[in-house]
């Protein structure tokens, strides 16, 4: 995949914390914040389909009987877990 270049400008500590970090693991700084934004927009689609999620039960919610069948098998499963 093609990269591009960017330029972010960063406070003394936190430019401090990323160096620190990167010496420790061993790992460019590049590397590092390309992995916090991509975990960050990764967490963004994650919370957006949580509430797509929600709306779709709030828009067409759960039956009596939908919810007891949920519950059996949440039960089932867990008697099934080798605890």
């Amino acid at each position: 995949m093609q990269r591009k270049q960017v330029l972010v400008q960063l406070n003394e500590e936190l430019l401090g914390r990323l160096d620190e970090r990167a010496s420790r693991e061993g790992r460019s700084r590049s590397m590092l914040i390309r992995e916090a934004i991509e975990a960050h927009l990764h967490d963004e689609t994650e919370a957006e389909m949580d509430a797509r999620i929600v709306a779709g039960y709030e828009r067409v919610p759960q039956t009596d009987e939908e919810e007891q069948w949920a519950l059996a098998g949440a039960r089932s499963a867990i008697r099934e877990e080798p605890w």
